[in-house]
């Protein structure tokens, strides 16, 4: 992917989410679905993404026995999403029937929230070494906890980083943040961004802010 952002459908309507994909269209290249618009309105909005040429990144957090997160894999293949979550809690059984799924997305294990507070860094260790042990492509973890991951993981593994904002915005719910630039700097794969580009009242504005302050 040529930017590293990945900007949060984190809205609660269709047109709200069809009218940032159109606006920031052309300044980035994904976009991620949670939960929040995936159960109202399905496959229709990874299609309105696709339209637009753009990515999309997956975040329902798929966590369930083997058999039904493969299927779950499966269905998400058939999607054409680009990456997918699912919990590392979830086990080992439950990763390696994921990753064995063929063709697949990116597989990306949650270590620990960027909503829990306090030093994470051992527990995303260990969560980061079994995704990867069971065939995971990446994680997705707080920029806090970057460095160790890189030193122990390596170059390519990919590091998704939620709780992302830029110097003086509000951090809202989230614990472990870092501003863009230290993030990418430290090593993040990919940053994802919500509010500060969403409820910016120029989300494109903000969005190149952003890209230029990271280098693209």
């Amino acid at each position: 992917m040529k930017s590293k952002i990945i900007v949060a459908l984190d809205v609660d309507n269709f047109d709200a989410a069809a009218r940032l994909v159109t606006q920031l269209g052309d300044t980035v290249g994904m976009f991620k679905v949670g939960s929040q618009l995936f159960t109202r309105y399905g496959p229709r909005i990874i299609e309105l993404i696709h339209a637009q040429g753009r990515q999309c990144f997956l975040d329902l957090k798929f966590h369930d026995i083997p058999n039904t997160v493969a299927k779950a894999v499966e269905s998400a293949a058939a999607l054409k999403v680009y990456m997918l979550t699912l919990h590392t809690a979830g086990g080992e059984e439950m990763l390696r029937a994921a990753a064995a799924v063929q063709p697949r997305p990116l597989l990306l294990g949650v270590t620990v929230l960027t909503s829990v507070a306090g030093d994470q860094q051992a527990e995303v260790l260990r969560r980061a070494r079994l995704a990867r042990e069971t065939g995971l492509d990446g994680v997705v973890a707080s920029a806090h906890e970057i460095v160790p991951l890189r030193k122990e993981l390596g170059d390519k593994f990919v590091i998704v980083t939620p709780g992302i904002r830029p110097a003086g915005s509000d951090v809202g719910d989230q614990k472990r943040v870092m501003t863009p630039g230290e993030a990418v700097r430290v090593g993040a794969s990919f940053l994802v961004i919500g509010r500060p580009i969403v409820a910016d009242p120029d989300p494109a504005a903000a969005a190149r802010r952003i890209g230029a302050e990271i280098g693209g």
